[in-house]
């Protein structure tokens, strides 16, 4: 909270500034913009504190109603309890009401819920909806053909109560999206995914723009870069290496060296782990504070990436990811970025299970794409190298 609070302080005394040098007879006196910047840190932490402490009053939180007692049904109360959201769990309704004589909820493989959060019989869903007091209804059902209660779930809908299924509840929660029950369909039916021409060419003029802009203020570091690596190990300047871009076509990503010349000679490609001693000591430090990351922004001038999205992979890995994650490829219908949701999102990743992870954000960025969410991943990812946060 402290943390946000302050870095919406600076930003904002930040965005003046520049306000105030483009046109200087708008500016205010010091003591009025101190005087505003202390008020607004003062009334920001206190709504931030009264969210914070409303958020812990189950009176004030959304209740959910999880359709469902299996293994699915369980994930779903796990992640409301694991939430900061402010959201309860109402109880578990079990789905026999539509089920095969004499079978309980054979869709989620038997109950695997505790016992005493399952609510009703299954005989009317809308009335344990009310009895509960729940405020949406999670469906979360591993196989509802031919036993699904659509009259039931239809009720709840017509009568007010917002339905959702677990992946879309998921999302909703997580920011991410849950690969393990998405299907082909659910990619075509579901909203988003969908990028208008404006979008597009707004998306790549700001692109040049803020590339241009990053390449001139930070111009007088290169020749600097270039000294402190040459002086720090023998090898070049710039490291270059085939990363897989928008349509899996291959370019090739431009970075300030930061490993030994000879990193992957014994090795082939494989991940950065932390502590990696492949990395130089200046490296390092390149790496901690995203300076490494700079000549990328030569890329965003040539269109093989943007400033926001999925970062690139390589192709040895994208090949051997491809087999064991679904829908990896998904991830290619849109540019690399240089910062991304996964980047804010997640810590850095160095094995297939961090991959998985990472998918998730990747995908949910493809899925809901608009400046709103590019705009916090910018911001993000200020805080991000402030911090020291993910690098290796």
């Amino acid at each position: 909270m402290a943390t946000n609070t302050l870095f919406g302080v600076v930003t904002s005394f930040a965005l003046l500034s520049v306000v105030y040098y483009l046109d200087p007879a708008i500016v205010l006196g010091r003591g009025v913009l101190v005087g505003s910047l202390l008020l607004y840190l003062l009334f920001q932490s206190g709504w931030h504190a009264l969210f914070l402490l409303s958020r812990r009053q189950e009176l004030f939180a959304h209740r959910v109603l999880i359709l469902g007692t299996g293994p699915l049904a369980r994930q779903m109360g796990e992640l409301l309890s694991s939430t900061s959201r402010n959201l309860a769990i109402a109880g578990y309704a079990p789905c026999v009401s539509s089920a095969p004589p004499g079978g309980t909820d054979r869709d989620d493989g038997g109950s695997v819920v505790p016992p005493e959060q399952v609510v009703g019989e299954g005989g009317d869903l809308l009335r344990t909806a009310r009895e509960t007091g729940a405020d949406l209804i999670v469906v979360a059902l591993t196989e509802r053909r031919g036993f699904f209660p659509l009259a039931d779930v239809l009720k709840c809908k017509l009568s007010g109560i917002t339905v959702m299924d677990a992946p879309s509840f998921y999302e909703f929660v997580t920011g991410s999206l849950l690969l393990e029950s998405i299907t082909p369909s659910w990619f075509i039916f579901s909203s988003g995914f969908r990028r208008t021409t404006l979008f597009n060419i707004s998306k790549r003029v700001m692109d040049i723009l803020l590339a241009l802009v990053g390449l001139l203020l930070t111009f007088p570091l290169f020749p600097l870069m270039a000294v402190a690596i040459r002086l720090d190990s023998p090898g070049p300047v710039f490291f270059r290496q085939e990363r897989v871009g928008a349509g899996e076509r291959l370019f090739t990503l431009i970075k300030f060296r930061t490993m030994r010349q000879d990193a992957e000679q014994a090795t082939g490609a494989v991940w950065a782990e932390k502590n990696d001693p492949r990395v130089t000591p200046l490296g390092s430090f390149l790496r901690g504070s995203r300076i490494d990351e700079i000549p990328q922004l030569i890329n965003v001038l040539k269109g093989e990436m943007s400033l926001i999205g999925p970062r690139p992979e390589r192709p040895e890995f994208v090949e051997k990811l491809k087999l064991v994650i679904p829908y990896y490829s998904k991830r290619h219908f849109i540019k690399p970025g240089l910062t991304g949701w996964a980047q804010v999102r997640y810590p850095y990743g160095s094995s297939v299970e961090d991959a998985v992870e990472k998918l998730r954000y990747d995908l949910y960025y493809t899925k809901n794409v608009c400046p709103f969410l590019d705009t916090l991943i910018f911001l993000e990812t200020i805080k991000v190298v402030l911090f020291g946060r993910g690098g290796r």
